[in-house]
């Protein structure tokens, strides 16, 4: 493990990074996203229309936004533990990762805030989420605004950026800068208008209007980072020429690769068993091995295509 970040000697060419850029972890975060705020839009309109509360929908959108949390928190943490090692090109996709899952988290909170409101622990939980969440994605901006101020050689470690000269601005420079700071700041002000939202009590008529307004824009968000991602990965479109990637290892579809998207069952498969109800369980508490688990007759609801005695057609 290097503890010191060589920044006197430019590689001539960078390793692809599968683990931070490869296809299954980039499809984890664009999926959950979109469905996330998908079922975020399911929500809203239905409680402007007063028609129902979708719980399935709710728990469903519940469990994406904390595993999206989670993993663009541990995405960021990994990001930032290998600024030493890592160039400014797979940083910055992990920065545009953790907007999607800034993005996931924010219509999470407008679609299902009065459910946090009920419960403090899960309130004051998605606070603290929402406090790490922004203080890495400012930190990561912050590297990331760095490097585009100072022109840095696009081979080199991110953490270069605090002790190489400046090589001059790019001929997009001034753009860059601008949407970075932009991106900075629209977090800080998201995070105190959010925090309020959270912890606002009382029920104001305009609330609908600040979900719409606000799922609109987090939708545009995730749009614009999106469609970055797409277009700078190797997974699905072009790096920039001067990173000089070695090998397709981004490309390719591995087992780590299958994994992220797989997970994506998981929140599936719990809202199936919400759905068919709560797991009977024993009346009575098992002491020990020798007693039965059930003191009376088993009770078993059984499959409406099979019969009493498990056949698979019924006589």
């Amino acid at each position: 493990m290097e503890f010191n970040a060589n920044c006197s000697v430019v590689p001539d060419s960078t390793p692809t990074d599968a683990g931070v850029a490869g296809p299954g972890v980039l499809l984890s975060f664009i999926v959950t996203n979109c469905l996330s705020l998908l079922l975020s839009a399911i929500i809203i309109l239905l409680g402007l229309r007063k028609s129902t509360s979708a719980p399935i929908a709710r728990k469903l959108l519940l469990s994406f936004s904390d595993q999206q949390i989670l993993t663009g928190i541990g995405i960021q943490s990994v990001g930032l533990a290998k600024m030493k090692t890592m160039v400014p090109y797979h940083f910055f996709i992990i920065w545009l990762l953790s907007l999607l899952s800034t993005a996931t988290n924010l219509s999470t909170l407008l679609a299902l805030v009065n459910d946090f409101k009920r419960d403090w622990v899960l309130r004051w939980l998605r606070q603290f989420l929402m406090l790490v969440n922004l203080f890495l994605g400012i930190l990561s901006g912050i590297f990331i605004l760095q490097s585009v101020m100072k022109n840095l050689e696009p081979r080199l470690p991110i953490a270069c950026v605090w002790t190489v000269e400046s090589r001059g601005h790019s001929s997009n420079a001034a753009l860059a800068i601008a949407g970075t700071i932009a991106v900075i700041a629209g977090q800080v002000i998201i995070f105190i208008g959010s925090t309020w939202y959270l912890h606002y009590r009382q029920h104001p008529r305009w609330i609908k209007s600040v979900q719409v307004v606000g799922l609109l824009m987090l939708i545009a968000s995730g749009i614009g980072a999106t469609v970055r991602v797409v277009m700078e990965s190797q997974a699905f479109g072009t790096p920039p020429e001067s990173v000089k990637l070695v090998g397709l290892g981004e490309k390719d579809w591995s087992f780590g690769q299958l994994v992220p998207l797989l997970l994506l069952m998981l929140p599936v498969m719990s809202t199936v068993e919400i759905a068919r109800g709560e797991v009977r369980m024993p009346p009575s508490r098992v002491d020990d091995d020798t007693r039965p688990l059930f003191d009376g007759e088993l009770e078993f609801q059984p499959n409406p295509l099979m019969d009493s005695q498990g056949s698979l057609f019924r006589k």
